[in-house]
């Protein structure tokens, strides 16, 4: 049974994946520095959620009898406006939805319902990321800047309030 057209697939999913943990980790390092631990920690926990993607799809890979490839799809783009990270990290996701439903059908088409199967369970990962980006941009376009103050605020009361020890 040839997989050479899954192992390929595979691995653009892996180039697509080490892209978005590239991002996602930069965008963290951002809003840290801003401050904004909320948007922080939800960008760090989503780039920890592609990291074990990529973990899935290279032991598939390996299954396969494949090789991975380790070379993300994209640059980093030095984005600083928690606004536009949060708009580029909705169209990622929806891009990421699209292509992952295309590559589970192909890979139907080639008979391989273990590799289909693979990019169905990230897909529903993948639109629960969309979904909790979303919220935080809707919370922003609602509430503002205030919004992004609150963060900052909540991380100046925990330092405040840490004894000397800590």
């Amino acid at each position: 049974m040839d997989r050479t057209k899954s192992i390929e697939l595979l691995n653009k999913a892996v180039a697509e994946e080490l892209s978005a943990i590239h991002q996602y980790m930069y965008f963290h390092f951002v809003l840290d520095d801003l401050g904004y631990d909320l948007l922080a920690g939800i960008f760090k926990k989503t780039a920890i959620e592609e990291m074990l993607h990529t973990e899935r799809y290279a032991e598939r890979i390996l299954f396969l009898g494949g090789e991975i490839e380790m070379k993300p799809a994209h640059e980093v783009e030095h984005i600083k406006d928690p606004k536009e990270m949060l708009k580029w990290a909705m169209k990622s996701e929806e891009e990421a939805i699209d292509m992952y439903n295309d590559f589970a059908l192909e890979c139907a088409n080639a008979k391989d319902s273990g590799t289909k199967q693979l990019f169905e369970s990230i897909i529903a990962d993948e639109e629960r990321h969309f979904d909790g980006f979303e919220t935080e941009f809707e919370n922003l376009q609602k509430f503002g800047d205030r919004y992004l103050a609150q963060q900052a605020m909540e991380r100046s009361k925990k330092m405040g309030m840490q004894t000397p020890t800590e």
